[in-house]
């Protein structure tokens, strides 16, 4: 919201559910839950475009049955059911968060992903997130209306979820962490940077019906990365340098494949499009957005 009024714009938000003693205004909307069935005819009066960010994700221990058809009820089902009525509605943009993992969970060493790569969802939320995108172009192709779609890779900030989140508690305290012998690449981006950019993809009139990646503009080892986590917090990193195998002979001892995966194995972007197609590049530095997320402004 700040980035928006910033930059001129009037926002209204639209939420799930009011949070204790908030009341709706103006300027929010209460849809309730997201599927093929919300209405969004109030929230989407007098819009000009839409940021839709709203998914299911973050789920550490899933309760449901089928759950990649609960993925598709939410980020498939509901961006569409969205999408639709925004495009009736005559709002000129779409701005779509999906995921990188729509291109896949790992790159070799040397070899970035890019916006042309073939897709290859390999989770629930990375198919439901793949076959949202497929069917927003169809919309767009239908009804004119512009899509963006914006693939990030691992997002941090402050109070962040999911691993970043944990990795960021256990540096906190110091804890020893037996990664020092990772030799690795990953993308990451920063929530300021990923908020300039969709900020960005709403004006600038090339983003239309564009596919981007995103991320700080500098990858880091893990090692690298929880180092830079320490300094930003003034606080010791501990790395002990157990050799990868053991690493990931625990992981399959323990039922831990893919948390061991993401914390060895590469996942790069390339972010070159939007710089040469929008003229865009990360305004805040790794070390900034690293200690604005762990360090406090």
């Amino acid at each position: 919201m700040p980035a928006l009024l910033y930059r001129g714009h009037e926002p209204s938000a639209a939420v799930r559910c009011l949070m204790p003693n908030q009341h709706a205004t103006l300027n929010s909307f209460v849809v309730g839950n997201i599927d093929g069935t919300t209405g969004w005819s109030k929230a989407l009066q007098s819009a000009e475009a839409v940021i839709h960010l709203a998914a299911r994700v973050h789920v550490m221990c899933e309760s449901v049955d089928d759950p990649l058809a609960e993925f598709r009820r939410v980020n498939t089902e509901g961006t569409l059911n969205l999408a639709r009525q925004v495009a009736t509605a005559g709002v000129r943009r779409f701005i779509f968060l999906s995921t990188i993992g729509v291109n896949g969970k790992s790159t070799s060493h040397g070899k970035v992903l890019t916006p042309d790569d073939t897709p290859s969802p390999h989770d629930p939320y990375s198919i439901s997130k793949y076959e949202a995108e497929i069917g927003l172009h169809s919309i767009a192709q239908l009804t004119g209306m512009e899509v963006v779609i914006i693939r990030p890779p691992l997002v941090y900030g402050a109070n962040a979820p999911g691993n970043f989140g944990k990795l960021t508690r256990l540096v906190a305290k110091s804890f020893p962490l037996p990664l020092g012998s990772i030799n690795n690449l990953r993308s990451f981006v920063g929530i300021d940077n990923l908020i300039d950019f969709i900020v960005t993809c709403l004006e600038h009139p090339a983003a239309a019906n564009e596919t981007f990646m995103v991320s700080d503009g500098e990858d880091l080892s893990t090692p690298d990365l929880i180092r830079r986590m320490a300094r930003a917090m003034n606080r010791p990193a501990r790395i002990l340098p157990v050799p990868v195998w053991a690493l990931k002979a625990g992981a399959l001892l323990l039922g831990k494949v893919d948390a061991v995966q993401r914390l060895c194995g590469n996942l790069q972007v390339d972010i070159s499009k939007a710089r040469e197609l929008l003229g865009w590049n990360p305004p805040v530095s790794v070390d900034e957005g690293l200690r604005r997320a762990v360090g406090g402004d």
